[in-house]
């Protein structure tokens, strides 16, 4: 059974509703088991860089999906608090070899979110992880009807919510795109694992 963590932080509830459907393409690849985890609820490092609460998931899991708003055109203060948490993890290098994976949300079209998900990329390739893209031709050359990938992003998915509640917006495309992220992310780590075996 491979184990999928999407660690994420959401200040409105639009990047959670994008998690939440990750979270559900994952979950529904056979031989998944796929997990939420909001980064808020992770405690700081004790005295001895020893890590409690929720972070053993995280050492169990075979890929973490990294969730984050795009805030003034990077991750979130909370999202980089807890990378500077896994500074522990990282000195051990207790994460290398995991499937890696981001995503991000933000008002604006572009609002600078590859510059989030660099960050991303950074932050996993400093720890060592496998990192794995979107997988998705964007839906402006498909002409798919669903408006899979409608951002055009490449390195990580990329959606887009208004200033409306997190049960309107992101747009469906944008959330049919998280599922469809979320399933890419677990079949790939189904591959890497049968491949290490």
């Amino acid at each position: 059974m491979a184990k999928i963590v999407i660690a994420y932080h959401s200040g409105f509830g639009h990047t959670k509703a994008i998690a939440e459907r990750v979270h559900a393409g994952a979950a529904g690849v056979n031989g998944v088991d796929a997990t939420l985890l909001n980064v808020e609820e992770l405690p700081a490092p004790g005295a001895d860089r020893s890590l409690g609460g929720r972070w053993g998931e995280l050492n169990a899991a075979d890929a973490i999906i990294f969730g984050t708003p795009t805030y003034m055109g990077d991750v979130s203060w909370v999202f980089k608090r807890f990378m500077e948490y896994s500074s522990g993890i990282w000195f051990g290098q207790g994460w290398k070899d995991k499937i890696a994976a981001g995503f991000t949300n933000s008002g604006g079209l572009s609002g600078d979110k590859l510059q989030t998900l660099h960050t991303l990329m950074v932050f996993a390739n400093q720890h060592s992880m496998i990192w794995v893209s979107t997988g998705v031709t964007p839906s402006i050359y498909t002409g798919d009807g669903k408006d899979l990938n409608r951002l055009s992003s490449y390195s990580g998915l990329m959606t887009q919510a208004d200033q409306g509640p997190p049960d309107k917006t992101p747009p469906q495309g944008d959330r049919l795109s998280g599922e469809a992220f979320g399933a890419r992310v677990a079949q790939a780590t189904q591959r890497w694992l049968a491949g290490k075996a």
